[in-house]
């Protein structure tokens, strides 16, 4: 009998199967990546992130604290300017412009006629000095100088006239 020779299929139709895995304790052929200085890298990215936040929320910080020492300034200079021309007409007996500085609660309650007595019967000054206003209260404090060196401290009340939004004095009492 004779044999046959065996088919043999061209290699490149051959089935090729991945190489079944290595057993326990075999190193795989690629290894991980290596670790030293992961750590450090992670530490100073979070770091530089941290700076930058601490920067930005500071930046921020700081113009809110600009803006409102800004807006106290302007407050301030707003009040005492309404305040001095106030008292500047009083002291010049220029009662129908000082009445006309007034906020309209108190006009409502007492006449240009009514103002006019009070004022003339009241001590004359020679000077004053305008304080800082307080943002709680509206008040504003006033140094009066009488002739002979008397001071007088008072409290310039003021209100805001509700259509233009500018200071206006209330009283000026005690």
């Amino acid at each position: 009998m004779s044999t046959l020779p065996q088919y043999q299929p061209p290699e490149y139709a051959q089935p090729t199967a991945p190489p079944p895995p290595p057993g326990p304790g075999v190193h795989p052929p690629f290894p991980a990546p290596p670790v030293e200085g992961r750590g450090r890298r992670i530490g100073f990215g979070l770091g530089i992130g941290a700076g930058v936040l601490v920067l930005i929320c500071g930046g921020g910080l700081a113009a809110v604290i600009g803006l409102g020492v800004a807006m106290t300034g302007a407050v301030n200079e707003q009040a005492q300017t309404v305040v001095s021309d106030y008292l500047e007409a009083v002291q010049d007996a220029d009662y129908d412009s000082a009445y006309d500085q007034l906020c309209q609660r108190t006009k409502d309650r007492q006449s240009l006629d009514e103002f006019r007595d009070e004022m003339s019967q009241r001590d004359k000054f020679d000077s004053f000095h305008v304080g800082d206003v307080d943002l709680v209260s509206g008040d504003v404090p006033v140094d009066l100088t009488y002739p002979g060196g008397k001071v007088d401290q008072v409290e310039a009340q003021l209100g805001q006239n509700t259509s233009t939004g500018a200071f206006e004095v209330c009283s000026l009492g005690e």
